[in-house]
């Protein structure tokens, strides 16, 4: 599994997403009952650029609350485009896969950092195409490896996620869906 690849293709394949969110759509709710949309993008923004900082070599500590807060400003989408940017960039570095990086649950090197953003920003991306009544379809190359992940337990658990049961003859991407209790 080429994470690193993944992981890219992933926000690419989200930032089509939130480049269609269309202006009415900012507030609406989302699968994930905390946030609507705009805290939806916000997380993914956040996250990105905390693989930016950590990627530079900044500990938590030093990142402090600074990507708290609403990061989208005037150009939601904008901002969006530029933290992939800065996600996959980070991800890029020669030796980010091997290379231990400071995480808030202790130093890991970074193919299991993008393991982790490849879910979320996976997972999310769908979450936003939903909720904006988009197109949610997710390219199988992207939803095979995704839902190998979590179909470990100890995945689930350590996200949280309340599985719900797959209709019979479910495919790949109905089956991630349900594992991260997005099918009702």
């Amino acid at each position: 599994m080429d994470v690193r690849s993944l992981h890219e293709e992933a926000q690419h394949h989200t930032h089509r997403f939130v480049a269609g969110i269309q202006p009415s759509h900012w507030a609406d709710p989302t699968p994930c009952p905390d946030w609507n949309v705009r805290q939806l993008v916000g997380h993914l923004v956040s996250g990105n650029l905390w693989v930016r900082e950590i990627g530079l070599g900044r500990t938590i500590a030093e990142v402090g609350d600074s990507l708290d807060g609403d990061l989208l400003g005037d150009d939601p989408i904008g901002a969006h485009r530029a933290s992939v940017a800065a996600a996959v960039e980070a991800f890029g570095a020669t030796d980010a896969m091997e290379r231990l990086w400071p995480l808030s649950y202790g130093q890991r090197p970074g193919r299991v950092y993008a393991r982790q953003r490849f879910i979320d920003v996976l997972v999310h991306g769908w979450d936003i195409a939903r909720a904006t009544g988009q197109d949610d379809w997710l390219p199988e190359r992207l939803v095979e490896p995704c839902l190998s992940l979590i179909e470990r337990p100890e995945v689930r658990t350590a996200w949280g996620f309340a599985s719900v049961d797959a209709p019979a003859g479910a495919g790949p991407q109905q089956r991630l869906l349900a594992l991260t209790g997005r099918l009702s």
